[in-house]
């Protein structure tokens, strides 16, 4: 009871050690299993483990294969998670460089590790291969918290995130496939026509199962069959029936079922989908815990010599400094992107729980099976893992500087609340070549925004999914806008430090604009207009327009006559260079107005106006 209270602990611990010093989980997770485990019979007076997961004795968690069994299930719900998130209309629209990225750097790494892995080791080529296939994967897991901190161009972080994510489900079918075909063939007749038949069973099989029962459990729900409160748990449910059932008609086909059935339901248009991800992601993150410590702990000291030697290092500087970036520059060609961001997309490439989790899993049933080589299946991947997510924490910013790829000013816009005037102001900075987003949690605003081609996403302030959009990196502006004084006030004390070093802005309250002795420095826009009020001049006058400043005299006067007249609502100044400040509602700081810029602002046109004021 002990070790198992320990590990649930342990692992919690080490995810809040990730979150609070920006550092991926599976990290601190393989320290600590490798500290309480084999590292640990170096000082025990006994020369035991301070956790023993498969029973040895008196000691040990697992009786038997019971550890077998815990780690092929969880690995079956962390692919089952890893299978809802690629959907196919993200894949089609990354653009060209993610998609050679998904295939054409997956086709190299394969080749290139598998060689490496014979040539360097001597291992067969079967478990080469496998080796290769495991350390395809990248991951959003360990990619986004070394990319939240580096103010990067967004279309790298863009390019760096949905690699991450669209490779994870794809690397675990190339590995499942790979391990399938390893497992089917036997000692005389291995990649014969038996072999290659036990193979075509297991892909027949598993997709089958994964395709049928993802549009079951799909029917299921549209059809409000299973109760709203049995949502989540039935869904657990199915994913591990699939996983029993796929395996036993066809021996290891379970895995490749539920990566199948997790990238069908992806792609279906599902009520709940969200709060069903969400309960996925909430599981696997125990899950994750539990079983990474489980795995280091259960590695031997013998097995970590294995990588004790000159070729473990060989080895990976190959994989790091050859493959990696040789995958990345073919997959670039012609692709617009300049040579120091394919060089820092080549640094950038840490594996994560994917590969350890099914490399431990793949080891363990082919030392099972007797397999030559199979014991170094283990070591080989986490040597990889820890070795690429200690050298990207490290020194990714430090790299993002030398070849010159980090912003040394956040020039993009976060705009919290996406309603019609939201998307006016949007739309005008998009068009003045700035990169701006939509945050809301009202999905009919997001669509909208979404098909006017404004960028867009649907989000909770309340809760941390911004803190891990490295699609925010560049950001350094922020305006709440929303029809609520407090989400506004909210947005401002929680992301000011985070998207708001260059300035954090609201819209005022009525009780402010009523107010003007006490004027807010952070207020948006003017004195005089609040969220009802900005609202109902986009509804009369629905466009953002621009006249020609003078001098700051010529700018004190129009600002006199939008105090006036209620429908017009200074926005912005944008200077002749182009740069473009936000006006507070304390808009007399602003002191440099030259002949030239020119006044931003909503609602009727101001033309008419000043001819009469002249």
């Amino acid at each position: 009871m002990l070790e198992l209270a320990g590990i649930i602990i342990l692992g919690i611990l080490a995810q809040w050690v990730a979150w609070k010093f920006k550092i991926p989980a599976i990290l601190p997770l393989i320290l600590i299993g490798l500290l309480v485990g084999p590292i640990a019979t170096l000082f025990t007076d006994d020369g035991s483990k301070l956790i023993q997961p498969i029973w040895n004795g008196q000691k040990g968690l697992f009786p038997g294969e019971s550890l077998f069994y815990f780690v092929s299930l969880a690995i079956s719900i962390i692919l089952f998670e890893g299978g809802l998130t690629l959907r196919k209309s993200e894949v089609l629209n990354v653009g060209p460089i993610i998609i050679k990225l998904i295939t054409i750097a997956v086709v190299v790494t394969f080749f290139g590790a598998g060689f490496a892995a014979h040539f360097i080791f001597g291992l067969s080529w079967p478990i080469s291969f496998l080796f290769s296939a495991l350390i395809i994967v990248t991951g959003p897991t360990v990619i986004t918290p070394i990319l939240r901190n580096i103010p990067l161009k967004k279309d790298v972080s863009a390019i760096l995130k949905w690699e991450g994510i669209l490779i994870d489900p794809i690397g675990a079918l190339v590995a499942v496939l790979v391990f399938e075909f390893i497992s089917v063939g036997e000692e005389d007749h291995a990649f014969t026509l038996t072999a290659l038949s036990e193979f075509g069973k297991i892909v027949l099989f598993g997709s089958t199962f994964g395709f049928t029962f993802a549009h079951a459990l799909a029917f299921s729900i549209q059809k409000k069959i299973i109760p709203h409160y049995l949502l989540n748990v039935f869904t657990l449910a199915s994913v591990l029936g699939v996983f029993v059932l796929s395996d036993l008609f066809a021996h290891e086909s379970g895995l490749l079922a539920v990566v199948v059935m997790g990238m069908v339901l992806g792609n279906m248009n599902l009520p709940n989908f969200k709060e069903l991800l969400y309960f996925k992601e909430s599981l696997s993150v125990l899950l994750i815990s539990i079983l990474f410590i489980l795995l280091s702990a259960n590695m031997n000291l013998e097995e970590l010599y294995l990588m004790y030697n000159w070729e473990a290092l060989t080895l990976f500087a190959v994989v790091v400094f050859f493959v990696r970036p040789l995958g990345v520059f073919l997959s670039s060609i012609n692709s617009g992107l300049k040579l120091k961001e394919k060089l820092f997309i080549s640094w950038v490439g840490p594996r994560g729980i994917v590969a350890a989790g099914i490399a431990s899993l793949f080891g363990l049933k082919l030392s099972k099976l007797g397999e030559p080589g199979a014991e170094y299946i283990t070591p080989m991947v986490f040597m990889i893992v820890l070795g690429t997510v200690l050298l990207n924490a490290t020194t990714a910013r430090l790299f993002a500087k030398i070849v010159g790829v980090f912003l040394k000013k956040s020039e993009g816009i976060l705009i919290i609340g996406g309603a019609e005037v939201s998307q006016l102001i949007a739309d005008y900075l998009q068009k003045n070549n700035r990169n701006v987003i939509l945050i809301d949690s009202n999905r009919n605003n997001i669509d909208t925004a979404k098909n006017k081609g404004l960028q867009a996403i649907e989000a909770n302030i309340y809760n941390d999914q911004l803190d891990d959009n490295i699609e925010l990196n560049d950001v350094g502006f922020l305006m709440a806008l929303t029809g609520n004084s407090q989400i506004n006030q909210f947005a401002i004390d929680k992301f000011k430090e985070q998207f708001g070093e260059n300035g954090s802005f609201r819209l005022i309250t009525s009780e402010e604009m009523n107010d003007t002795a006490n004027n807010p420095h952070e207020g948006l826009f003017s004195h005089t207009d609040d969220y009802v009020q900005l609202t109902e001049v986009a509804r009369k006058y629905p466009s953002v327009s621009e006249i020609t400043l003078e001098s700051k005299a010529h700018y004190d006067k129009l600002i006199a006559i939008t105090v006036t007249d209620e429908d017009i609502i200074p926005i912005f100044i944008k200077e002749g260079n182009g740069d473009i400040q936000i006006i507070s509602s304390y808009s007399n700081e602003l002191k440099n107005i030259n002949k030239g810029d020119k006044l931003v602002y909503l609602g009727k046109s101001m033309e008419s106006i000043e001819v009469v004021q002249e």
